[in-house]
């Protein structure tokens, strides 16, 4: 039997058109936190509707795992960052000073830190420029600049991660600036690309670079023969304002998902509570059963011994009488533990508590929706 016709081969295509169908109609599919073997299976049923073309002309399907353990899957337009990029010298071309005149005020703050940029002040000079002609034309598109803050020299180097930019190693060899879009802070760096060759023309070389980012982007320019970091510039911004895009829509994503799982955190939680009264009320039935069981084998023992009392009317009087005393504390106590002397009322549970719930919970946390360490959420 040829694979395609095969039980799991349809299964996985029919899984595969229907993904696609909803991603026409949606956009984007939500997995709520999926485990291994499920994540597993979807990157199978992507990877099928990819092989055999099943995605809308012009749109691909791509998967990210959330910070919140859901999986997204999207249908995105135009190729993968990855497989075609855009040529930088496609990119409006960015106009670079031929001298630092009133330069932006991160700009002045690299050039006035010998500590920075170090390096010939030939390349010094030329770095300064395409900061400034970066910086220039970062602010005419209504973009911030500032000067990348710098503690001390022994962190490892900053990069950005999602928008957000967090320090690491500084090296001296590195000037940096950082560029505000929509809220999201991009980190730029110019060094020299071969800062140990004695090459002269690999040791004039320069590079551009931007931090990691989640979708895999490009992140690394630099002088090649066909052009040099000026006439580039622009691939630079367009590359800082399309990560702002993919973040900024990122960000709504996490918080509809985190609005999302909080939803459903507050509904796992009342449907716990509901099972732990339930639980509270159930052990109080099964205690009284248990008392009135009890009472019930009292009055048949009660009701043995008056029998056996009838029986020994030659008994020895102080035996008999102290018999008849026991029979009376015996029927006197199987009365007052027997749970249907009186009328019982319904019972008023307490509070569970959160040890109480965690077993109703399927894996939600009782102290949050985004606590850890106690298991994945309701699947």
């Amino acid at each position: 039997m040829p694979y395609s016709e095969r039980p799991v081969a349809r299964a996985r295509r029919a899984k595969a058109r229907e993904l696609v169908e909803r991603l026409v109609a949606e956009e984007r599919v939500t997995i709520a936190e999926p485990g291994e073997d499920e994540v597993t299976e979807w990157r199978r049923v992507i990877d099928y509707a990819k092989r055999h073309g099943l995605a809308p002309q012009g749109k691909r399907i791509e998967k990210m795992l959330m910070w919140n353990r859901d999986l997204q899957i999207s249908l995105v337009t135009g190729p993968h960052a990855n497989s075609r990029r855009e040529s930088p010298e496609d990119a409006p071309p960015v106009r670079v000073p031929a001298q630092l005149r009133s330069p932006h005020s991160a700009v002045a703050a690299l050039r006035d830190d010998e500590g920075r940029l170090a390096m010939p002040s030939a390349l010094r000079r030329r770095a300064l420029l395409l900061f400034q002609g970066l910086a220039a034309e970062a602010v005419r598109r209504g973009h911030k600049v500032q000067d990348h803050p710098v503690a001390d020299h022994n962190r490892s180097r900053p990069y950005t991660y999602g928008g957000q930019h967090f320090p690491s190693r500084y090296s001296r060899r590195e000037g940096e600036l950082d560029v505000l879009v929509g809220g999201f802070t991009y980190a730029v760096t110019i060094q020299q690309e071969f800062p140990q060759s004695t090459d002269p023309e690999r040791s004039r070389k320069l590079v551009i670079e931007l931090g990691y980012s989640r979708s895999g982007r490009q992140r690394r320019w630099a002088d090649r023969k066909r052009w040099v970091l000026e006439d580039i510039l622009g691939a630079v911004l367009r590359e800082i304002e399309t990560r702002a895009v993919e973040d900024a829509q990122r960000k709504v994503d996490e918080e509809r998902a985190k609005a999302d799982r909080e939803v459903r955190w507050k509904a796992a939680m009342a449907e716990a509570r509901e099972q732990a009264v339930q639980g509270q009320l159930a052990e109080v039935l099964r205690e009284q059963v248990k008392s009135w069981q009890s009472a019930a084998e009292l009055s048949a023992y009660c009701d043995a011994l008056e029998r056996r009392l009838t029986d020994v009317a030659n008994s020895d009087e102080s035996e008999v009488a102290a018999a008849r005393q026991w029979l009376a504390w015996a029927r006197q106590y199987a009365q007052a533990v027997d749970p249907l002397h009186q009328l019982p009322g319904m019972p008023t549970p307490r509070e569970p508590e959160p040890e109480d719930l965690k077993p109703h919970l399927k894996g939600w946390s009782p102290y949050g929706p985004e606590a850890h360490g106690f298991g994945w959420g309701a699947r």
